[in-house]
């Protein structure tokens, strides 16, 4: 099979799909309380059309597919793209990140229909800080989500929190906690400059306050070759990651590019512009033009991000263009 490199020499075979931009929550590093504008439904890749893309790119090496959002759970009937993208040839691993407030209702029909796995976004424990940090919806909804994801085999269930200062960062050692108590797969991620909510928390500094507690052993992890670092408290059956993109970039490994819920494919989450494949699928471009254009995405991806330099301006959004 081919397999596709960008300029840097580095493989990409991991395709993220934002299949739409709306959202059940109004967290504070992502959007603002009154929500968004909305892009028309019919400005949104169908899932015939997502299908598409992911039929060219799996012809040319990707093997994995991640479904966002916003929150990909409130685009309707989401198991039958999950059904659709599990039937293309190449595909041999799909998984969904999700806030898991709708998890409980869809858990058992995601995994029939062939998701592997879920990232949950949980920022608190706390019921009233997580709506303090979401504006909308209830912390029960998000356990009772990640119980019927286990439930239904959907491991790893990791569980994302981002970490902020004066917000949150006091729940590190709950967190942490969980991966002995509950056999929680828990990553601690830096938060990046979206919105000026807070600073961020360096992932050292998280470490160092664990390892006050208890010593961290290094370990592999169960499933994927993401940015995360990842380790174990003595004894536990969960594990810790840490993903750092704002102190120790992941950019040279990077083995991914993004594809937006109006079209556009990005070769990185601050690319701004991206190649537009919309208008070619309703143009009925064939598999080889759609397949050229994938190739044209990966040859701009570039070296490196710039979240770190002081005059950076994130033009998309999260949610315009997934986690």
């Amino acid at each position: 099979m081919a397999k596709l490199f960008d300029s840097f020499q580095r493989g990409i075979d991991y395709l993220r799909i934002s299949v739409t931009d709306r959202c059940n929550l109004r967290c504070i590093y992502c959007m603002s309380s009154e929500g968004v504008p909305l892009i028309p439904h019919g400005d949104l890749l169908s899932y015939e059309e997502i299908c598409a893309v992911v039929r060219a790119a799996g012809a040319l090496g990707i093997m994995k597919v991640r479904l966002t959002g916003g929150e990909p759970l409130v685009r309707s009937e989401l198991p039958i793209l999950i059904r659709m993208l599990s039937q293309i040839e190449g595909i041999d691993d799909i998984s969904l990140s999700t806030n898991g407030t709708l998890l409980k209702k869809y858990a058992l029909e995601l995994k029939q229909a062939g998701l592997k796995r879920v990232n949950v976004s949980l920022d608190t424990l706390k019921a009233g800080r997580f709506r303090h940090i979401t504006r909308l919806g209830e912390l029960a909804d998000v356990l009772d989500g990640i119980e019927a994801a286990i439930g239904a085999d959907l491991c790893p269930v990791k569980i994302n929190m981002v970490v902020m200062r004066r917000i949150n960062d006091d729940e590190v050692l709950d967190f942490a906690s969980m991966t002995c108590k509950e056999g929680w797969h828990v990553r601690f991620i830096e938060l990046m400059p979206f919105t000026d909510v807070t600073e961020f928390v360096p992932s050292s500094e998280v470490r160092q306050r664990i390892e006050l507690i208890r010593a961290l052993e290094p370990c592999w992890p169960k499933t994927g070759n993401g940015p995360a670092k990842y380790f174990r408290l003595p004894g536990a059956t969960g594990t810790i990651g840490f993903i750092s993109p704002m102190t120790e970039p992941f950019c040279s490994s990077c083995n991914r590019i993004r594809l937006t819920s109006c079209g556009r494919l990005c070769s990185c989450l601050l690319s701004y512009d991206g190649i537009d494949l919309k208008e070619p699928l309703r143009s009925n471009a064939s598999i080889q033009e759609i397949k050229q254009l994938i190739v044209e995405a990966v040859a701009s991806k570039p070296e490196h991000h710039h979240l770190t330099d002081a005059a950076v301006l994130v033009k998309r959004k999260m949610y315009q263009i997934g986690g």
